[in-house]
């Protein structure tokens, strides 16, 4: 049976291009996913800081919930946003493990250096700027290149890439911006590393008791490194180590590969978010091509009805014909998958080269290269290969062969009983999805149900396509008849052919369907946060930072000038619950919010809020069951638990974060404690130009600080989000590109197919210009059928979102990117249609019928 199926790929090259291409680009894709999905599995994060010192000594960064169930205990962790500190008394019970020379507390706080003409310097490629205590450079090690160490509070050293970048030397003068006021320092020397330059950070060092006055975090440490005697080996001194710590979980020793991600916790971070886009883009994209896979394999089959026929008209049994179309489908799929693997290959690089581009994942994590993904490609490919065929082939083969000649010479106008049920129930789990999104008020839960509502809806409509087309036809062909030759036969054309219609509906719906849902759910986020920002500023004016924050001693001199009512300082962070759900948090100063600020409050009141109280969004009221009055248990970004009292519900919960907090209470639990941003509002009789004059003449003397208008918060909200939908855009937007690419392929397949039917039409009197617009009447009725369907459903996908994340039925769609997306759709119709009609009928008429 192989070698027939061979002989049936040799015979008819052409039929089995578009599913050799539409398999190619699933492999492709799922190798490349594979490769995301493996790097956060298995990726190592390079160390740079630590790289000296083979064993660190840090808490641990996650959030346990342990539930225990028929005997089984189970520990599920969520990692936290901010550093958790050590206390400092781990150091002196780490002296006493065996093989221990020496053991080094290290500090970790932004520290930046600042220009003589107010530019502050970060690390290369605008990475991060942190200060230490000179005592712990020899964790990577650093050594003096130029100079001395520090000696007295007043002194620092500095990177050699920052000095070059800066343009200091020792003996020079500088401001550097820490987590307080910013001071003036001297340098008094310039270090370097064994390996050169740093290349993911900057680095500042302090003398000790200044670092530790800066940090703020008296009696912790952010990690200990652990230097051996000669001769112990690594293993020998992490094991004494954990015996000294008796092996406690809430003190985790790292060695290799372990330690990057001690030292960059947004590595760590974005390991879990690799995993996560990995895997929902490599499902989506398998489940795209069974879909449009499946199409072409059925185009391909009824193409082929007459072969079909007459095999079961020589006694070839059903079970037979199944098995022939199913090796010719293998054979196929093996191809494609191999081509597709080695091209999924350096798409993996290139998907790991953006997302580092956009920040979402740091140089440290390198990608993962094994032969896994290529495997896994390989496998599915074939599966789903073999099961689109299978599923194809179905009915044409269990039909007698009389029956089968006729459907040979006559497409089959009734659906099977059990594809039209098989597309009544994905239709209507579409249905239900829609109402289960409408009812998720998290970005997190709503966008993977979000796609998988557009590929539900479309499969239902895919198994429904003839009625769908049929339908869809009887109204457009309306207009077609009133051309009395090339649009009468087109709509003649697509009524008769209704089968062949779908096909080349169902991956173009599928395309304007998910292109538009991509697109505009980050639209009708975006824009809601931003609209719920803008109306809730109520401020006159902000102070924000071009640098690491905003310092206290902005707001303290602001609230000193005459004709301001009130300032308030803001912080961000994130914070999550025994139970693991994670929220975002603002901690704002209490007095005087009201006038900076306006949350939409429906329950309780703001005027309490301060010391452990917090306010909190609708949804997560909603969610919790909480009011005012109830209390609320949390673990603060650095692990400190705390028991807080609800005082207040909101709405505007999506612009502002899901609780709002005492700006203390938060900014004594994050890496950053400079605010984000200051409010400040004006007195009812100053006017408000005074105040801008004076608001001016205090930031100058604050290096990155600057004034402006209320709305600047909601356009940072706008461009955070943008930067944010980037990654979706790239990562969703590869399986329209692949649901593109099927389309087209689908397409020219039909088109390519019907030359006896051209060479027909011109032996009857018809020109080849009258037979090219028939071709162009027929694409453009594909594509408008597809555009409507495509938009239905995506516009559906969009009202339950926003319904689900603002509480409004309303989807912010953009008319200029949507109209953008039409026209692509039709183009990609009327290119895919006429270009292959133009290539069939350079042939002689007499020649094709002939043939």
């Amino acid at each position: 049976m192989l070698r027939y199926a061979l002989q049936s790929l040799k015979a008819r090259k052409a039929g089995f291009i578009g599913a050799f291409l539409a398999l190619m680009c699933a492999a492709a894709l799922v190798t490349a996913c594979g490769g995301l999905l493996e790097t956060g599995l298995r990726g190592e994060i390079g160390t740079e800081r630590y790289s000296g010192t083979p064993v660190i000594v840090a808490a641990d960064q996650n959030v346990h919930h342990v539930t225990k169930k028929k005997g089984k205990t189970k520990d599920k962790a969520k990692p936290l946003d901010e550093r958790v500190w050590l206390p400092s008394a781990t150091r002196e019970r780490i002296k006493t493990a065996p093989g221990v020379r020496a053991v080094v507390p290290e500090l970790d706080f932004p520290a930046y250096v600042v220009g003589s003409n107010g530019r502050i310097f970060s690390g290369p490629d605008g990475k991060e700027s942190s200060g230490h205590a000179w005592a712990s450079a020899q964790l990577t090690p650093f050594r003096i290149d130029k100079g001395a160490p520090p000696r007295t509070a007043h002194e620092i050293v500095i990177d050699r890439g920052l000095a070059s970048r800066a343009g200091l030397a020792a003996g020079d003068k500088v401001t550097v911006q820490a987590t307080g006021s910013p001071s003036t320092y001297t340098v008094t020397g310039i270090a370097t590393t064994p390996g050169g330059d740093l290349k993911e950070q900057a680095a500042v060092f302090f003398s000790s008791d200044e670092a530790r006055r800066l940090a703020g975090r008296l009696g912790q440490e952010a990690v200990i490194g652990v230097l051996p005697k000669e001769g112990v080996s690594t293993t020998e001194l992490a094991k004494a180590v954990r015996t000294a710590l008796n092996d406690s979980p809430h003190e985790q020793v790292s060695t290799g590969g372990d330690r990057g991600r001690v030292e960059f916790l947004g590595a760590a971070k974005a390991r879990v978010k690799l995993i996560s886009m990995g895997g929902a883009i490599g499902a989506s994209g398998l489940l795209v091509a069974v879909l449009v896979v499946s199409g072409t394999f059925a185009l391909s089959i009824q193409q082929r009805r007459q072969e079909i026929a007459l095999l079961r008209a020589v006694a070839a049994p059903p079970k037979q014909v199944r098995r022939l179309i199913g090796r010719e489908a293998v054979c196929v799929g093996f191809a494609a998958g191999l081509f597709g693997a080695a091209a999924g290959l350096p798409l993996a690089s290139w998907l790991h080269g953006k997302f580092v581009g956009f920040g979402t994942i740091p140089e440290t994590l390198k990608l993962v290269r094994s032969p896994f993904p290529v495997l896994v490609a390989m496998a599915a490919t074939l599966f789903a290969a073999w099961a689109a065929a299978r599923i194809s082939a179905r009915r044409i083969s269990r039909i007698r062969p009389a029956e089968a000649m006729s459907e040979a010479a006559i497409e089959g106008d009734r659906l099977p009983w059990g594809r039209l049920a098989a597309g009544a129930i994905a239709l209507a789990g579409g249905m239900v999805l829609l109402v289960v999104l409408a009812a998720l008020h998290t970005e997190p839960t709503s966008m993977p149900v979000t796609y998988l509502v557009v590929l539900v809806i479309s499969i239902g409509l895919a198994l429904l396509g003839p009625l769908t087309a049929k339908g869809a036809l009887a109204v457009l062909g309306v207009p077609l008849r009133l051309s009395r030759v090339a649009g009468y036969l087109a709509a003649h054309n697509a009524r008769a052919n209704a089968k062949r219609l779908a096909a080349v509906i169902t991956p173009l719906t599928l395309l304007v369907g998910m292109a538009s849902t991509i697109i505009f759910v980050q639209t009708t986020l975006g824009n809601a946060a931003e609209h719920q920002v803008r109306n809730g500023v109520t401020a006159d004016w902000v102070v924000d930072s071009t640098g690491p924050g905003v310092p206290g001693a902005v707001a303290d001199r602001i609230r000193s000038l005459p004709g301001v009512r009130a300032v308030t300082e803001i912080v961000h962070t994130s914070v999550r619950t025994p139970g693991l759900d994670k929220y975002s948090v603002q901690g704002v100063t209490p007095r005087g919010l009201a006038s900076t600020m306006d949350l939409k409050v429906t329950e309780g009141s703001l005027d309490r809020l301060g010391g452990h109280a917090v306010a909190v969004s609708d949804v997560v009221a909603n969610s919790k069951g909480l009011h005012p009055g109830d209390t609320m248990k949390l673990v603060l970004g650095d692990g400190t638990p705390a028991t807080v009292s609800v005082v207040a519900v909101y709405k505007r919960g999506l612009g502002f974060g899901d609780l709002t907090m005492a700006h203390d209470l938060v900014a004594g639990h994050i890496d950053n404690p400079l605010s984000d941003s200051v409010l400040v509002a004006a007195g009812g009789g100053a006017k408000r130009d005074t105040v801008r004059e004076q608001l001016a003449g205090v930031v100058k003397d604050f290096p990155g600080a600057v004034v402006t208008g209320s709305g600047r918060m909601a356009d940072r909200q706008a461009t955070t989000h943008e930067e944010n939908a980037e990654v979706n855009y790239v990562a969703m937007g590869l399986i329209v590109a692949f649901t593109a690419i099927a389309s087209v392929n689908t397409l020219a397949m039909s088109t390519a197919d019907r030359s006896r039917e051209f060479a027909l039409l011109r032996l009857a009197g018809m020109t080849r210009r009258q037979v090219l617009r028939m071709l162009r009447l027929e694409a453009l009725t594909v594509a408008l059928t597809a555009i409507v369907l495509g938009t239905g459903i995506s516009l559906a996908t969009l009202t339950s979102f926003s319904i689900g994340m603002t509480g409004e039925a309303a989807p912010a769609m953009s008319p200029v990117i949507y109209l953008t997306i039409v026209a692509a759709a039709a183009a990609l119709a009327l290119i895919a249609t006429v270009l292959p009609g133009r290539i069939t009928l350079r042939a002689s008429p007499t020649d094709t019928i002939a043939d």
